[in-house]
């Protein structure tokens, strides 16, 4: 599903990171090696449909590469 993030993300928080997160070789593999989190928080999104919704996003980030494979786990409304 395609989406785009409208403005800021909320109540972000890390709850994996390094070998506790599952996809770490994937990452590493693609992105390149880095301290990987895994985070989660609260966004408004526009869906391709046009709707704007409130969702929880889940993300991949490491310091110098960024933020990566954003995916929404549910709807919040």
């Amino acid at each position: 599903m395609y989406f785009e993030i409208i403005g800021d993300i909320t109540h972000a928080e890390t709850f994996a990171t390094g070998t506790s997160i599952r996809e770490i070789a994937r990452l590493r593999k693609r992105y390149g090696r880095g301290r990987w989190r895994k985070r989660k928080g609260i966004a408004r999104v526009h869906l391709e449909d046009g709707a704007i919704r409130q969702a929880e996003v889940h993300w991949y980030e490491a310091h110098g590469i960024g933020r990566r494979d954003f995916k929404i786990k549910h709807f919040i409304d």
